[in-house]
């Protein structure tokens, strides 16, 4: 029974952590692909953009409402649907015949993501125990990183020496593998809140108000009624928000978050490491490439260095929250994002490279000793039925907060750059922006860490004296 057990929980691990590699690994990789895809469709900058936009608007739209459907009616059904709907959508992208048909099957990608990830981390905490969690989802984390470094790397190698459709075409064989062995293997069903009721109406507004918001920040330049759409999506969330306090069975349960300080604060924590760190990449990317003359190839190889590290601390991290509190080990996570942050608003034209690795190591390290333990500190403060909702809310802090670092960027290029290019002759204007944007991440990361402060003191006096006094009981009974 044990070795069956055993069995279970090997199975569910490797084929989740294989799909977490996927999802984010087609993401980074059509971003190396964009030229190519642009030169065979002859697709201008717009186009361009919104292959990779409406991905993300498929995941923010449905990530939240998917997540409950699934607590309900059963995270394996909600997990092997999405993974089957990717394998079709794979090769509807890879066999695209214009520009117009491959955004449209990349919207469905988005739509699929969102079928993965909200179940991923809800069936990894239902089918642990408590003191293997972390583990399992510090190695579902490293996979997750090691898809956003093996992105840019495999698709410019395949690109340049086959086609940028291989990007799918390989995608697909690993797809199908993970299907066939996860519907043969994967045993059970998880729905802890089977029989209630799906909020319909809080879905619906849900989605159209952010899919609203979403295509008015991030169209803000190149749409002309971008700001009536963010301003109606602003709008239709705070009615999102009055309709879940008074409904009965809310989509969001706005009034149980307030009082899991644990829950609420772990992902404010989440939204605000995400939006203080997402934008390191892409200041570095240009400052290495326009600032400082190094090529492409080379640039991505320095990058790497923050993924790489993250995928290598992740699984660490995740037995550290096995044993000690995850909460804790997470604060010290976000206190390195933030030294690394205060260290980027330092660097000019002429820094060392030495500072730049520093500066990626220092984040590579931070980020890696933060999201997994924050994911195992707010699952663990839930109970068993809200774990798909739970598991989407994280997943959507992340993608707003992605959201928000762009933002910020967008709003700032636009004070100092206006509507000149990033050339060699501008770059003083660019390394100002970046230093700006350096010094408001640092504020947000400083925010987040007193935030995941505050987060551990409620968990020690919820500790003390109770569960302290029955502990050292238990200890000198086992003894």
């Amino acid at each position: 029974m044990v070795g069956n057990n055993n069995i279970l929980l090997s199975t569910t691990l490797w084929v989740i952590a294989a799909v977490q590699f996927l999802t984010p690994f087609m993401f980074s990789a059509v971003g190396v692909a964009l030229p190519a895809i642009g030169g065979e469709f002859n697709a201008g900058a717009v186009h361009l953009g919104l292959i990779e936009m409406v991905y993300i608007l498929g995941v923010a739209m449905f990530l939240l409402p998917i997540g409950r459907f699934a607590d309900i009616h059963g995270r394996k059904k909600i997990f092997l649907t999405g993974n089957f709907l990717m394998i079709l959508t794979t090769i509807a992208v890879s066999l695209a015949p214009n520009i117009e048909m491959l955004i449209v099957f990349r919207l469905l990608q988005g739509v699929c993501a969102a079928m993965i990830t909200s179940t991923s981390f809800a069936m990894l905490t239902s089918i642990f125990p408590k003191e293997m969690r972390g583990r399992a989802i510090g190695i579902v984390v490293s996979s997750v990183y090691l898809g956003i470094s093996a992105g840019p790397t495999l698709a410019g190698l395949m690109v340049q020496y086959l086609d940028w459709r291989w990007i799918f075409y390989s995608a697909i064989l690993i797809e199908l593998a993970t299907f066939i062995f996860a519907i043969t293997q994967l045993k059970g069903e998880w729905a802890d809140a089977f029989g209630e009721k799906f909020d319909w109406y809080g879905s619906i507004i849900y989605i159209l108000s952010i899919a609203s918001l979403i295509v008015g920040v991030v169209q803000i330049h190149n749409f002309e009624y971008a700001k009536f759409f963010a301003g109606v999506g602003v709008i239709g969330m705070a009615i999102f928000i009055i309709y879940q306090l008074q409904t009965k069975s809310p989509l969001l349960p706005l009034r149980k978050i307030v009082a899991n300080k644990v829950f609420m604060f772990g992902n404010i924590a989440t939204w605000l490491n995400y939006a203080a760190s997402f934008g390191i990449t892409f200041f570095f990317s240009i400052y290495l490439q326009v600032v400082r003359g190094v090529s492409p190839k080379n640039a991505g190889f320095i990058l790497v260095l923050q993924p790489i590290l993250q995928a290598i601390c992740a699984p660490f991290a995740g037995r550290l929250a096995d044993r000690y509190e995850p909460a804790w080990i997470a604060t010290s996570g976000m206190a390195l994002c933030t030294f690394g942050l205060v260290f980027a608003t330092m660097l000019t034209s002429t820094t060392s490279f030495y500072i730049i690795y520093g500066i990626l190591i220092i984040m590579g390290l931070g980020f890696g000793f933060f999201s997994t333990p924050n994911s195992t500190a707010i699952m663990g403060s839930i109970a068993p039925r809200d774990y798909g909702i739970a598991s989407s809310i994280i997943s959507t802090m992340r993608s707003t907060g992605m959201l928000t670092s762009m933002t910020i960027i967008t709003v700032l290029l636009s004070y100092y750059l206006g509507d000149q290019k990033i050339t060699q002759a501008t770059s003083h204007l660019f390394v100002s922006t970046m230093q700006t944007a350096m010094v408001v991440f640092s504020v947000m990361g400083f925010i987040a860490m007193l935030l995941s402060i505050f987060r551990t003191k409620k968990e020690y006096k919820k500790l003390e004296p109770k569960n302290i006094i029955r502990k050292k009981i238990e200890g000198l009974k086992n003894e």
